[in-house]
Order: structure tokens, then sequence, then C-alpha cells
């Protein structure tokens, strides 16, 4: 792996997994196998935080995905024993508050982690993940939920972050290689918009193709991370209808299918709770409101196709855990009238 660095580490994607906290560390995700926040020494020789490990935290911490509301840390003297409340005020010049400020103040973004014992809307059931860059927005002093053990207010260090764009979350080495392959499939793109437009359309169109590709780039190589472990989990069968296909060259095919669209207003994450291994006619017929899928698994059906096949209930996996959440955006999305094809 590329050494920890501020930013991506070079050959780790978003979406990729691991075991214990020791892994995150060996991948140089993050300095060690304790803290929250991570941090490094600067070119100048200060400390500035590079990673973020989100498992549990503080009882004001927030997550919400796209944005994040985090509480500094503390030294163990200054925690309840099962440390989930703080019994003293924070400070900011403790080494790891001092360091995540200091990144904020620079503009350096930070890598973001996800445990098993973090919100369970977007956490792996026994496992880590790396979820990408987020840039912190904003930093404050303010009052904890909970009041010291003598009734006084506790002051805590709060950050608030917000995850980069999918075109601006950098690409590593092996994405760059996909994007070169991308680039000369757009080469024939182009071609055909110099013939249809002219030379000054060609031109308008070719200045899009660097975001174009960055977002493709991502969309395929990093949703193999998510959505490959939820496709494996099926053998690639359709959750819906039971469908499993086969292409001409053994190899079977399915599709990573959100349920809360990630397009906007939605917003929906790319985590595995929000992912359904479906054919492609049953990722179409979701994304359209044609089925919508019930709390007990039961697959409602709103609009028929003669001949089509559909479950009574969603197959799932022992080790599935999709979150009700989203189920029931999906439900009220196109239930109250309200759905809207996405950029899935």
């Amino acid at each position: 792996m590329g050494e920890r660095v501020i930013g991506h580490i070079e050959g780790i994607v978003p979406g990729a997994d691991f075991h214990r906290r020791v892994d995150v560390k060996r991948a140089n995700l993050h300095r060690d196998t304790m803290r929250g926040i991570s941090w490094l020494a600067d070119e100048d020789g200060s400390d500035v935080a590079d990673a973020i490990v989100l498992n549990g935290g503080y009882e004001d911490d927030e997550d919400d995905w796209t944005s994040i509301r985090y509480t500094g840390a503390s030294p163990d003297k200054d925690k309840s024993p099962d440390g989930k409340r703080l019994i003293r005020s924070q400070s900011w010049e403790y080494r790891d508050n001092a360091a995540l400020k200091r990144s904020f103040e620079r503009g350096y973004p930070v890598r973001i982690i996800r445990g098993p014992n973090g919100d369970r809307r977007y956490s792996l059931a026994d496992r880590y993940r790396y979820d990408g860059l987020y840039r912190i927005t904003d930093v404050r002093t303010a009052v904890s939920r909970s009041a010291a053990p003598d009734g006084s207010p506790i002051k805590i260090c709060q950050f608030d972050l917000e995850r980069l764009p999918s075109p601006e979350q950098e690409l590593t080495s092996a994405e760059r290689v996909a994007a070169q392959v991308l680039e000369r499939q757009e080469g024939f793109v182009r071609d055909e918009l110099k013939h249809a437009n002219g030379e000054q359309g060609a031109a308008l169109e070719g200045e899009k193709f660097p975001k174009i590709r960055a977002t493709r780039v991502q969309r395929i190589v990093r949703d193999a991370a998510a959505a490959r472990r939820i496709k494996d989990l099926y053998n690639d069968e359709c959750q819906a209808c039971g469908l499993r296909i086969v292409g001409s060259d053994a190899k079977p095919y399915s599709e990573g299918a959100h349920i809360k669209p990630l397009g906007k207003p939605h917003g929906g994450p790319d985590v595995e709770r929000n992912i359904l291994c479906l054919c492609p006619n049953c990722h179409v017929r979701l994304d359209i409101g044609a089925i919508v899928i019930a709390d007990d698994w039961s697959i409602v059906v709103r609009v028929a196709v003669p001949g089509e096949r559909i479950l009574p209930k969603l197959k799932m996996h022992r080790e599935h855990k999709v979150h009700p959440e989203y189920l029931q955006y999906h439900r009220d999305l196109w239930e109250k009238g309200t759905g809207a094809s996405a950029d899935q």
C-alpha cells in the first residue's frame, strides 16, 4: 500500500473494507488502532489530521452520510467508564483536536472510515470500510447534551464535515488506468459529435469530458467494492425474481440497485445496507416504482407486467442487513406520488 499521506492512499478506493482496526492501520488509512483522529506531520512539522474512524463515538455525534457532526477527542480520564460520554470539557490544545482544527484551517480533506459500531444505516456488521474524502466545513466550541457529574456544562470541540462529491474525489492509479480505457471509448463519441454538430459543437462537448470521465470511472470502479459484496452474497441471483443471468462467456450478470437513489435530491448512500442484487429488469422496476418493498420483505407490485415473475418476498441473505429507513423512503417516494427517476 502507499504511504500515509493527506488524501487517498494509493491502491485503496472508497468502499474498500477491512476485518479489523489493525488492518486499517496496515493499509496506512489511520495511524493507530484506538484513536478516532489520526494525524501526521505537515511540511512545517506541525500536526495535521488525515483521517477519522467513526465507530460509536460520543452522544453529540451525528452521521448523515454526506454530512457529519463530529465531537473531538479527550484523554481517557475525561470520559465516562463506558467511553460514551464526557465528564470534563474538551480542549483545543489537545493534540488530536488541534491537528483536526489545523486541517480545517489549511483546507485539507480527511479520510473517513466507518466501523461496525457506527450508525447502523451505513456501517458494515463486523468490518471497517473506507468511505472516501470529507472536507471540514466548520469548527466551533459547543455545549454537550449531558452535563458534568457536578451539573456544570461540558464544552466540546465540534467539527462539521461534508463528503466531497464524486467528481471531486481524486482518482487513484488503478482508476486512472480505467480512465484511459474510457478516454479511448470517448474518442469515438467525440468523432460522432464532430460529425453531427461540427467542430464547434464537438469542442464544447469535449470540455465536459474530464468531469464526466472522473464520475464514470468512480461509478464503475468504486461501485464494485460495495455492490460486488452484495452480488457475491447472492451468487448474482436476483433477489426479486430469482433469475440468474449467465452470458455466453459463462459469467453471471447482476446489478447493484440502490433503494434510496444516489442522485439529487435523494442523497442515498452508496453502502451495502442500501443496495439490492437485482437482474436488469427488476432494477428498472425498482427505479421507476413498479415494485416497492415492505418492511417484512414482501414485494408489492404496483404496476404489473404480463408474464412477469416476481417472488412474494425479497430473497434475503442472513449477512445482508438492509436498513428499513431506505425501504420506507422508496415507498414514500412512489406511493405518495413524489417519485421521479434518479441518477443511479
